[in-house]
């Protein structure tokens, strides 16, 4: 092993996790839809959002540690103090909540803020408007029959590596690697595993030769092969954004909508984006256990010490004031130019694709 696979080998952080299912449900940021479904649209509860009208927020994976603070804001009324009556629906997965809201079946999303650039590229306006993760929370792992073999970006040329879902953050978090390694995309071939218990079973017994993976899952896997797995890249820390990216923040989970919708209701929008701020306020200035303890006794799966530990970890990871900043985005955008071939060259406008005037 290379001294910087071994480096990075001791930095995962190893927790014994044995949180069920309910905690590793699927990875939030799956790939945008090309447009609103045929037929989709729309339902009554998510007409409005203004004039003391019910919100609807689709939430990509509600037990996904990434999109906490949309539950726990609910948790902690603070919603209903900022005078929103809002409704959250678990769609399990970024894709499905993305495609909800461009169908009409949802107000807002609670997903990845990437898709707002996929989505422009797509000729499709939607806003971000308040951020909650400065990391999509992503590493790069080798799976336990490939350690020795497989050291370096370089070494997965011919190699099959598990992503959630082909265009997904973690398909495109491969497909940046490679070519920030000056390698072809069709060097290394992707594989859908999913998230939660397949992707672990995945990695574990070796059905594919590498993963992008996030937590739970990481600590999941460590918890079942015995050892701290090898990383080649890890992006769940400062250290790793800026080595990856060359930037601090990598704005992930977020609030957005249709920028029309966004236009129509930006009160309501502001009251979102407040009672967001107030709760990232809170997460930081209370301890994993606190925390837990105000969150659904189902997200804990059973163990509410091990959850905490969880999100004492995740709180590294989230934003303290609600505020994209511009080199994240423009980290972003490079990501999704240099992966995404939809992206590509297209001009992209970043200035309408999130806003930090609703985060007072």
């Amino acid at each position: 092993m290379t001294d910087k696979a071994t480096r990075r080998r001791g930095r995962v952080f190893l927790r014994p996790l044995t949180l069920i299912a309910a905690v590793a449900v699927a990875l939030s940021a799956c790939g945008a839809p090309a447009a609103a479904p045929p037929g989709q649209s729309g339902s009554a509860a998510a007409g409005g959002g203004g004039g003391g009208g019910k919100v609807v927020i689709g939430v990509g994976g509600q037990t996904l540690l990434t999109y906490l603070p949309t539950t726990l804001a609910q948790q902690l009324g603070y919603y209903k103090d900022e005078g929103v009556d809002v409704e959250l629906q678990d769609l399990q997965g970024g894709s499905k909540a993305l495609t909800a809201m461009v169908g009409g079946s949802t107000n807002v999303t609670s997903g990845y803020y990437e898709h707002t650039i996929q989505m422009q590229a797509k000729n499709q306006q939607i806003k971000a408007f308040v951020d909650m993760g400065q990391s999509s929370g992503l590493a790069l792992l080798v799976a336990p029959k490939n350690e020795g073999q497989i050291k370096t970006i370089a070494d997965l040329k011919g190699k099959n590596v598990g992503v959630t879902a082909p265009g997904s953050s973690t398909d495109m978090f491969v497909k940046f690697l490679l070519a920030k390694n000056n390698m072809q995309q069709s060097d290394a071939a992707v594989s859908a595993i999913g998230a939660g218990s397949s992707a672990v079973a995945a990695v574990e017994q070796g059905q594919v030769d590498a993963a992008v993976m996030l937590e739970p899952d990481v600590s999941v896997l460590t918890k079942r092969i015995g050892h701290n797995p090898v990383v080649l890249e890890d992006v769940r820390t400062s250290e790793g954004l800026k080595e990856v990216f060359s930037t601090d923040s990598w704005p992930s989970a977020c609030l957005y909508a249709k920028t029309d919708w966004l236009n129509q209701n930006k009160d309501t929008a502001a009251k979102l984006a407040k009672a967001i701020k107030r709760t990232l306020e809170y997460i930081n200035g209370h301890s994993g256990a606190e925390i837990a303890a105000k969150m659904p006794e189902s997200f804990a799966g059973g163990d509410k010490e091990l959850y905490a530990k969880v999100i004492d970890d995740l709180k590294k990871t989230l934003s303290k004031d609600g505020t994209f900043t511009e080199d994240g985005v423009q980290a972003v955008l490079k990501t999704q130019q240099v992966a995404n071939p939809d992206v590509g060259n297209k001009e992209i406008k970043l200035s309408d694709t999130y806003t930090n005037d609703l985060v007072k």
